[in-house]
């Protein structure tokens, strides 16, 4: 970045891997950003190469180098940086892994498992998480009964939720013969959306898993591992660029 192509403040934090650009809004509009010394509430506010940019008492860099890593999540864990109610964090899982650290994707609720992508690329952070930009997510459903084929046509159809209205991607049972077990593919990231749908049918989800994200499907993954995205992934991921 030189003088004569200068970057938006919230950009600039995304871009340091602090956050995604949503939150760098809020971070800056909070005034916890400052520049050369002083608190500047604008996202929109310009910087350039000599400035000084400091978010929550940290002087912040965009990394030279980007890491992607690939983490399957087990239930128990919050997606969140830190949290103040002794629950185990999902950054316990991927700690020290990279000399630069790198935070989730969006996030995946304590009680679902599955693909939980980590970078401190803020940029794409942005891409994936904006709702414009649609990106996939698949998840795995096992429900508390039978979930009869008119409830999956509503689904794929739509339903209006409290607030506002959600159709599924693709639905279908993986195996015909159980009712129970369906694979939903969605491109929302509304909060607890898989689990208010079928809710809102008069049905509890026991066990969710998310199965494919922006095209990152299950792999030889445990539960609890984590690995750096394959180049192939990479560019594929960065299609949402």
């Amino acid at each position: 970045m030189s003088e004569k192509n200068t970057m938006g403040l919230a950009k600039f934090v995304a871009c340091a891997g602090v956050c995604a650009r949503r939150k760098a809004v809020e971070k800056v509009r909070q005034g916890l950003v400052s520049i050369n010394g002083y608190i500047c509430s604008n996202p929109a506010h310009h910087i350039s190469d000599s400035d000084r940019i400091e978010c929550d008492g940290v002087l912040l860099k965009i990394p030279e180098k980007k890491y992607y890593i690939l983490l399957n999540k087990p239930v128990g864990y919050l997606t969140a940086a830190s949290n103040d109610f002794g629950k185990r964090t999902v950054m316990e899982l991927v700690k020290d892994i990279c000399d630069q650290r790198s935070y989730p994707v969006g996030r995946l609720d304590y009680m679902t498992k599955g693909r939980l992508l980590f970078t401190n690329d803020g940029e794409l952070t942005h891409r994936l998480t904006h709702p414009s930009f649609e990106v996939p997510k698949a998840y795995k459903v096992t429900i508390d009964a039978d979930v009869v084929s008119a409830h999956v046509d509503m689904i794929k159809k739509g339903i209006t939720l409290d607030d506002g209205a959600i159709a599924a991607d693709k639905i279908f049972y993986p195996d015909p013969k159980n009712g129970r077990v369906l694979v939903i593919q969605i491109h929302s990231g509304r909060n607890r959306i898989v689990r208010r749908i079928f809710e809102h049918l008069g049905y509890q989800v026991t066990q969710l898993e998310r199965v494919e994200y922006a095209g990152l499907t299950l792999d030889a993954l445990q539960e609890g591992e984590h690995r750096f995205l394959l180049d192939e992934e990479i560019e594929m991921i960065k299609s949402y660029y």
